[in-house]
């Protein structure tokens, strides 16, 4: 298998030492696919994408379905991640889709947008998963007063594209919010998202699609796969699975030359969190942050926060650019640090974990849902771009619907094939070089 970092990203043998592992009963581990299979279509990945995709297809079109993940369900990105179910999920402005695909598919978009929070709403509902923490809403720290006026520009753009509102704090503002952190210049407020158990979450989703039939293989990464007639062959070590079509969902997980199509389309980049133990309401109060609403702010190298509703507090940013154990410490010192200069009153308290895993890119900056070109009974969804929660869950649903032939309305910004990077095997060079670049134009933490 061909990946851009070191073995230790994807070592599936280990869980990553995260709070949403601690803080949930170890759920039996799903056996190693064995011997020869077959199935109508076979899922390769069991994350948010991969999991409500093989639902969807055993619900709504009675599909038998076999997911190969290479870990466990939620091992990846879908059971490390913040828990921001928000919209999102390009690295593209509002304005730069409506330029690219018009203003018809600007709204395509967001329209996909609320419907993807609403789906996971609806899913933790209609399959009594336990994994909603906290109140709707989002905030946008502005970290300097040229921030604030770019979030109060792109509000603008938001009511004229969408007609939506945006709520716009000024600094005299944020205290009696409950937004006070060094630096912060004003905010921007919407209604929409909600936090969640991220990991409780892709746990129930496998637990509803095991119910309905799914077979759901722990420990199996697909090491090759071949077009053979009418459908596809994938291997895992231990078995041999014919299935007549496939679906890629192993977004920043995913092996560069399975197929070797996805070769340089996408580029995974490392993002850290921390949490620490519980604090008092005297330590929320000493520090001023108090919202319960989960929040981020503006920088390009953003940081994101919210507290849990034990108290908790997590606090993630991007990661470094090496997934090396001595790489990975100095990342967790740095975003000790970072956490202590935007929220001094805290710089002391213990934290109890550290953890890091992969948000995907690509080529195109924008998540792809479709048919892989030129590989007749090959589809794939990724691409979330660090908001992956709640797109891949309702872009999972959608690549059902294609898989199935069943009518499906796919924004045009997700239809567009990701193109390459330029000079791919240097993506990782360019990513260091664009982090330092990033970092001067964000300027100094306060």
């Amino acid at each position: 298998m061909r990946r851009l970092y070191e073995d230790p990203a994807y070592d599936t043998a280990r869980w990553p030492q995260s709070h949403w592992r601690a803080s949930l009963p170890a759920p039996p581990a799903r056996p190693a696919a064995a011997g020869s299979l077959r199935t109508e279509v076979a899922v390769i990945g069991a994350g948010y994408a991969g999991l409500n995709a093989a639902l969807r297809l055993a619900e709504a079109q009675d599909t038998d379905v076999v997911v190969l993940e290479a870990g466990q369900p939620g091992w990846g990105a879908s059971g490390r991640n913040g828990g921001f179910c928000c919209l999102g999920g390009a690295h593209l402005t509002d304005a730069e889709i409506a330029a690219r695909f018009g203003e018809g598919g600007a709204r395509g978009f967001r329209d996909f947008q609320h419907r993807a929070i609403e789906h996971v709403a609806e899913t933790l509902v209609r399959h009594a998963i336990d994994a909603r923490q906290g109140p709707d809403g989002e905030v946008c720290l502005a970290h300097s007063r040229r921030a604030l006026a770019r979030l109060i520009s792109e509000a603008e753009v938001r009511r004229r594209l969408y007609g939506e509102g945006t709520e716009i704090v000024a600094p005299g503002g944020l205290a009696e919010r409950g937004l006070r952190g060094a630096g912060f210049a004003g905010a921007a407020i919407l209604d929409k998202g909600f936090p969640i158990h991220p990991l409780a979450y892709a746990e129930g989703l496998a637990r509803a699609a095991m119910a309905r039939g799914v077979r759901i293989f722990g420990a199996s990464p697909v090491v090759s796969m071949t077009a053979e007639g009418a459908g596809w062959r994938l291997a895992t070590p231990e078995a041999e699975l014919r299935a007549r079509r496939v679906l890629i969902a192993t977004n920043g997980y995913s092996s560069e030359d399975l197929p070797p199509w996805l070769g340089g389309r996408t580029l995974p980049v490392q993002s850290a969190i921390l949490m620490t133990r519980p604090l008092t309401a005297a330590e929320r109060q000493a520090q001023g942050f108090t919202t319960p609403v989960m929040s981020y702010d503006t920088r390009n190298l953003l940081h994101y926060f919210r507290h849990l509703p034990d108290g908790r507090f997590l606090f993630g940013m991007r990661g470094g650019t090496s997934a090396r154990p001595e790489a990975e410490a100095k990342t967790a010192a740095r975003v000790r640090r970072e956490f202590a200069r935007l929220f001094p009153a805290w710089a002391q308290v213990e934290v109890e974990h550290h953890w890091s895993g992969f948000v995907c890119m690509t080529g195109s900056h924008a998540p792809f849902i479709g048919p892989v070109p030129d590989a007749p009974g090959l589809y794939a969804a990724l691409g979330w771009h660090g908001n992956g929660v709640a797109p891949a869950s309702l872009g999972g649903v959608l690549a059902a619907d294609l898989i199935a032939g069943a009518p499906v309305a796919i924004p045009a910004v997700m239809r567009k094939v990701p193109r390459r990077f330029p000079l791919p095997a240097l993506r990782r060079p360019a990513l260091r070089a664009a982090y330092l670049w990033k970092a001067m134009q964000d300027g100094p933490l306060p």
